[in-house]
């Protein structure tokens, strides 16, 4: 299988993409598929006409994780690089000037989890399971885990979740915060449509300048943040025709038609 067949994706109407990892059995993370990801959100960043992106795994997997026997053929020196890789890539998710939501179907383990943790929110079936099993194999989380999961979950839980490598279902990983939502089994890609195409609907600018404001502020004191927000909003939100529309749609009564300009 090539790099580009790994990594496939699937264009919506109102500017919705869904990129589906394609590595049977397990969807494993391989240099090889990390790579095919990389060009896509490349690809992704240079369309304007991008709203909004869901992450899945094709089959009954979203990710199972690193590859592992790959990880065992790997010269220990190159592994720092391939650590600093896997940061890059998912950063740029996380970072991506659309939000992305993750459709979690069958396991998020391990890096699957990470990836899953890159997205802004998060859907996953209800016989999903989803974890941090690193320590079992004498690893730890290394492509951001201890440090997004912390931010989603609180210190404590993700301690747990880490020191023990434990699995944990849906239903917790909701009660704790860790999913958005959870819907039966072979519906969690259909509600991250739904969910994505929410968002499309909305006012680009305003969505991707709440994303930022919240990215950029969340980890600062709450005065730099809100300065943050204030210069977004002047910046990025009142000169934009959006608004003007999204004001005469309420005035008219109707549904409002956003351009993204």
């Amino acid at each position: 299988m090539t790099d580009s067949e790994l990594v496939s994706r699937k264009s919506e109407e109102d500017g919705v993409e869904i990129l589906i990892l394609k590595n049977p059995p397990v969807n494993a993370l391989s240099t090889a598929l990390l790579t095919a990801l990389d060009r896509h959100l490349t690809a992704i960043e240079g369309d304007a006409t991008v709203r909004a992106v869901i992450l899945t795994g094709d089959g009954q997997y979203f990710s199972a994780g690193a590859d592992l026997k790959e990880m065992a053929t790997l010269d220990l020196a190159s592994a720092p690089d391939l650590v600093r890789r896997g940061h890059a890539l998912f950063a740029r998710i996380a970072g991506l000037r659309v939000p992305v939501v993750a459709a979690i179907n069958g396991l998020a383990l391990g890096g699957g989890l990470e990836l899953a943790l890159s997205a802004d929110l998060r859907v996953a079936g209800d016989s999903a399971k989803l974890g941090a099993p690193e320590v079992n194999y004498g690893l730890m989380p290394a492509y951001g885990g201890t440090q997004r999961l912390p931010r989603v979950v609180g210190l404590s839980k993700a301690k747990e979740l880490i020191f023990t490598g434990a699995m944990i279902p849906a239903t917790e990983a909701l009660r704790i915060g860790l999913v958005n939502k959870t819907v039966p089994a072979g519906q969690e890609l259909r509600a991250a449509r739904d969910l994505a195409h929410t968002i499309a609907q909305k006012a680009p600018k305003a969505v991707q300048a709440a994303k930022r404001a919240i990215n950029e502020g969340s980890s600062r004191p709450l005065a730099e943040g809100i300065e943050i927000e204030t210069g977004l909003f002047a910046s990025q939100v009142l000169p934009s025709k959006d608004l003007g529309e999204g004001i005469l749609a309420f005035v008219e009564r109707r549904p409002p038609k956003f351009e993204g300009a």
